[in-house]
């Protein structure tokens, strides 16, 4: 997901972040709850944002602000349509293409120990895998791949993997099922490029399926071991995990919810569980908002990354098509309305949407889950409310 229209999302079948959809009739139905948080001054206008979103139909949202009046919390909504507990502030959710971050970091500090180039090509590190319908592996390198630029279908576009396990009765049918990485780049590779390696952009989740492989082969261990030990263990990120291919989000967690069936729009089903495996390096992380905050803080701050290599992380191109979004090596940067520039990501799985934004100094962070993938009309209102507020709540 991206600070752009949620039917754009990268996590999905037409490359959506408003994911999937499903069906069951659950007895309470998704309704606002008090919006609860600390030290809420200053922050009024983002929780009648978040409120309003629930009142738009999304069953629940869990934020957290980090700024100089220190951290704020705020849910609204429910966790759990059936029983109607509400969201909690330190859920864990499925964040989706935040991962992605992740990954662009791990593979920037093998660039730094010189394990790999930038400009190495996937058939350096993966040889005789990019081949056929004019995929050509010696044309793109570990950059085109980072900064979506390499021009390789999206396997998430792909009609038959849509229907198959994102949507309605397949997704129903197949949402346990193992999906290994091979899989995901065999469908990928079944249609052309979209273009010649690094003339345009076009976001692919194919892509960071092949920087999740080369980061093995490069590091030598595998990619879940890697962000543990490099990312997660030094950070302090107790409540951030990969699911390996467990089906189920650690607690505290709430439900997921999705549409899955477009002839029924009014139908909702909980997708809470389904196989991590089917996301892998493109999207499979689960955490939580002061955890997401703490790492794109750290990013920031130069705890990750050497100079270099945090600068080519931020050197960004224009994304056709997304006015005040550019894209860097697995991050994003983002021009608010009132002229603010966040960096940071989006994510959407199906039952989830997310976003975590930082000011560039880590003074100023937002991020924020919704346990319902479909669009309200109004995607980027919350970050829109946390960093262009009303002048009269910007004098508190």
């Amino acid at each position: 997901m991206t600070f752009r229209n949620l039917r754009k999302s990268a996590r999905t079948a037409a490359v959506t972040l408003a994911a999937a959809m499903a069906a069951t009739a659950f007895t309470v139905p998704a309704q606002a709850s008090p919006i609860t948080g600390h030290g809420a001054t200053g922050h009024e206008a983002t929780r009648r944002a978040i409120d309003a979103e629930v009142r738009a139909g999304i069953p629940g949202i869990t934020a957290q602000v980090r700024d100089a009046r220190g951290v704020w919390r705020a849910t609204s909504g429910v966790g759990d349509r059936t029983s109607g507990a509400p969201r909690g502030e330190n859920d864990r959710y499925r964040v989706g293409s935040i991962t992605k971050t992740f990954v662009a970091t791990v593979l920037l500090q093998l660039e730094a120990e010189g394990r790999l180039d930038l400009d190495d090509t996937v058939e350096h590190h993966l040889p005789g895998l990019v081949r056929g319908n004019g995929n050509d592996g010696n044309r793109i390198t570990v950059r085109h791949l980072l900064s979506h630029t390499s021009g390789l279908f999206d396997y998430l576009a792909d009609e038959e993997y849509v229907a198959t396990y994102l949507r309605g009765e397949g997704y129903l049918k197949h949402r346990y099922d193992t999906l290994p990485p091979l899989k995901h780049v065999k469908v990928a590779l079944s249609h052309p490029p979209l273009f010649t390696p690094g003339k345009e952009f076009s976001y692919s989740n194919t892509n960071y399926i092949l920087a999740g492989l080369i980061l093995e082969k490069a590091g030598k261990r595998s990619y879940e071991a890697q962000v543990r030990e490099r990312i997660i263990k030094p950070l302090g990120l107790r409540a951030t995990t990969n699911p390996g291919n467990s089906i189920r989000i650690p607690q505290p967690s709430s439900r997921a919810y999705s549409k899955l069936f477009d002839a029924q729009p009014d139908r909702i089903d909980d997708v809470t569980e389904m196989n991590g495996s089917q996301g892998w390096a493109d999207g499979d992380i689960i955490s939580t908002n002061g955890d997401l905050n703490r790492f794109y803080r750290a990013l920031m701050h130069g705890r990750l990354l050497p100079p270099q290599q945090l600068k080519a992380m931020k050197t960004t191109g224009p994304s056709t098509g997304r006015a005040g979004m550019e894209y860097g090596l697995g991050l994003m940067k983002i021009r608010t309305s009132c002229g603010t520039t966040l960096w940071g990501h989006g994510g959407g799985m199906v039952g989830s949407t997310s976003l975590a934004v930082t000011t560039e100094d880590g003074r100023h962070q937002l991020a924020y889950n919704r346990n319902g993938d479909w669009n309200t009309g109004a995607p980027n209102a919350i970050a829109e409310a946390e960093f262009c507020p009303p002048k009269a709540q910007r004098s508190h």
